[in-house]
């Protein structure tokens, strides 16, 4: 990640009035790219996950509950009253987002993990490095859980690189497991959440033009790919030991 540069006293974060400020070094970072080395990712994100860091930042909801089968027949009558272009393709997917938000477990060992280790924030550098940025959202979870995030997001539907991803994140000492349905908790709660909150943008009658089309690009994003119970049955099956 990259270096904090320190204050004058050595501290990380800089008070300027009612503000926290923290500076870090530039590092050069390439697009995001859900195609990287993933032999690569699953040793960084092992890295990650080997710092036995509990923390005071406690889990969220964002990352353990899901949305339910209330939340989307709600978000999903409104947004068909209100014409959205993608009310139909997400009423498509309700079944199935409700079967998924049906496999959500609790965590069974937490520490503190990035939380948000999506291909944005996961990023090849211009010197040949990976670097992991955006700690904003970190904080308690299962490190299993946010694995099949990382699973999810790096797959790219190759039971291959899945495979490879989580054998060297095991290898290189990473704590996870991916081994059942449950492991995909924390990436149902986070995708679901995402999407929802897209919706309500969307739906909120202050919300410009402009943003609008944002966040249709959002949910799009998600109907496109979705997180499917026979997905994740592939990712188990893909990576079982």
């Amino acid at each position: 990640m990259p270096g904090p540069v320190t204050t004058g006293s050595g501290d990380v974060v800089l008070e300027v009035g009612d503000v926290s400020v923290r500076v870090y070094e530039w590092v050069e970072l390439l697009p995001a790219d859900r195609t990287l080395d993933p032999e690569r990712v699953g040793a960084l994100v092992a890295a990650i996950h080997r710092v036995e860091f509990a923390g005071r930042r406690p889990q969220d909801p964002w990352y353990t509950d899901p949305v339910g089968p209330a939340g989307w027949d709600s978000v999903i009558a409104e947004l068909t009253s209100a014409g959205a272009p993608f009310a139909g393709e997400l009423a498509e997917l309700r079944d199935e987002l409700v079967a998924v938000d049906a496999l959500v477990e609790p965590a069974r060992d937490v520490r503190t993990c990035h939380r948000d280790l999506w291909a944005d924030n996961i990023r090849a550098t211009g010197d040949g490095g990976l670097c992991v940025i955006d700690w904003d959202n970190c904080g308690l979870a299962d490190p299993g859980q946010e694995l099949s995030g990382v699973l999810f997001e790096f797959w790219g539907g190759d039971p291959e690189r899945a495979r490879a991803l989580h054998h060297t994140y095991r290898r290189a000492g990473g704590p996870g497991r991916v081994d059942r349905r449950g492991s995909f908790s924390m990436t149902i709660a986070q995708l679901g959440h995402i999407a929802e909150a897209a919706c309500r943008i969307w739906l909120d009658p202050a919300t410009s033009a402009e943003e609008r089309r944002r966040q249709v690009g959002r949910v799009v994003e998600y109907t496109d790919d979705p997180l499917t119970v026979d997905v994740i049955d592939a990712m188990v099956d893909a990576v079982r030991e």
